[in-house]
């Protein structure tokens, strides 16, 4: 009789490998789906609430990545003492909650408040997603599987303005919200039945000052973890600039507002593009290789662009041409860079994912405001946007990498 086999609780469980990209994937579209959604319901958001400037309107993403940014620097501590799935669970139930409470605003003021809990909530998803995956993966096979899942989180912001604009053609841009609190509560109903604890008891950490202050110093003091958490904010600051504006874009420049869910999608989908090339690649070239060539291809076309503004020769053609071709160069530069981040950095993986995504998001947060209500009726300010993120990302990696940049040939789990 052969003696029973113990099976790792961990471990037991656990869904495959293609469940688990799609799960992680689902977890990251929430933040996706809680922005994307809103960019067609901005008018009608405007004019119910009688919110006199169109930049005003901005702020319902903006608040929402505020209080994404700031909540995620207490969340990785937390799930590295009590772990990543009850962490996870909790807020995605709170995210499902402050959608319904954001659908149920009676003004302009509250709307924004619930959005930047409903960010805060969402947070949860961000810093646990790289926090698992870290806790499974490392080097360049995890910079596969967060790619892998970034494909399928492009769904996301592909499909979203049409889901929105596909609810408000049959009721109010309130119903998007209740939409998000479903997504939500079935996002929380499969990691509840489907994703084991990947941090094992052992590996916890007790939440004391001291040990927070080791943690921190242990990420803050990591070039490697810092240079490319900076260049990676400067990067989203660009997208977001984009998000706050495009809108206005299609409606006041391009005069277009009903190409904006198509156009949209089609320039999200090279982000899918870009994220699927790296996954084909970088395990044979190396995250350095290809993440750099990826931030000189973002920056030279958002250059042009500018160009193009600054020449008024902006059309629908040229916008869409080269706005797809930076963001397939920005999936293909933020993928890596994340993983380059997070190398260094496992032994604290949830605070490391914590501090990063915190400081990044609310830089690309800021940055992104910044660049959006500084909308002229001109694309300029969105492409100069653009070109000093790039330049300025540049100069980090530069400074981060000591000068040599394209490194390819390196050992797997550098």
């Amino acid at each position: 009789m052969h003696a029973p086999v113990i099976l790792d609780p961990r471990t037991a469980d656990r869904p495959g490998f293609r469940e688990f990209v799609a799960l992680i994937a689902s977890i990251m579209a929430l933040m996706a789906l809680a922005i994307d959604s809103m960019l067609p319901a901005l008018p009608a958001i405007g004019h119910e609430f009688a919110v006199a400037s169109s930049n005003h309107r901005q702020f319902v993403i903006a608040a929402f990545m505020i209080g994404f940014g700031v909540s995620q620097f207490f969340i990785g501590t937390l799930s590295d003492r009590f772990g990543r799935k009850p962490v996870l669970l909790i807020a995605l139930g709170f995210y499902a909650v402050f959608s319904i409470a954001c659908a149920l605003s009676t003004s302009f003021e509250w709307l924004i408040v619930w959005r930047l809990a409903q960010g805060a909530s969402a947070a949860g998803g961000r810093v646990l997603v790289t926090s698992i995956v870290r806790d499974r993966y490392v080097g360049r096979q995890m910079a596969r599987v967060m790619s892998l899942a970034f494909i399928v989180f492009m769904a996301a912001p592909i499909l979203a303005p049409a889901v929105g604009q596909l609810i408000l053609m049959i009721a109010p841009w309130r119903w998007i919200f209740v939409a998000l609190g479903g997504v939500g509560t079935m996002v929380a109903l499969w990691v509840s039945v489907r994703l084991p604890e990947t941090l094992a008891p052992q590996d916890r950490l007790p939440i004391t000052p001291r040990r927070i202050r080791i943690s921190y110093w242990h990420v803050l003091s990591d070039r490697q973890s810092n240079g490319y958490t900076l260049a990676a904010g400067l990067l989203t600051g660009a997208l977001m600039g984009f998000i706050n504006s495009v809108q206005q874009v299609f409606e006041e420049i391009l005069h277009a507002s009903h190409l904006l869910v198509p156009a949209f999608a089609c320039v999200a989908g090279t982000m899918a593009v870009g994220s699927l090339i790296n996954s084909r690649f970088v395990v044979k070239l190396g995250m350095r290789y290809i993440g750099h060539w990826a931030l000189i291809g973002f920056t030279v076309f958002g250059t042009i662009h500018l160009g193009f503004s600054l020449a008024g020769h902006e059309n629908l053609g040229s916008f869409l041409l080269l706005q797809a071709m930076m963001m397939g160069c920005f999936g293909l530069a933020t993928a890596n860079f994340g993983a380059l981040a997070m190398e260094n950095v496992g032994a604290v993986a949830g605070t490391a994912s914590s501090l990063q995504g915190s400081f990044s998001t609310i830089l690309g947060a800021l940055i992104g405001l910044f660049i959006g209500q500084s909308f002229d009726g001109t694309t300029i300010p969105l492409y100069a946007g653009f070109s000093l993120c790039g330049f300025a990302a540049i100069a980090v990696i530069l400074v981060t990498e000591r000068g040599k940049l394209f490194h390819r040939q390196v050992p797997d789990g550098f």
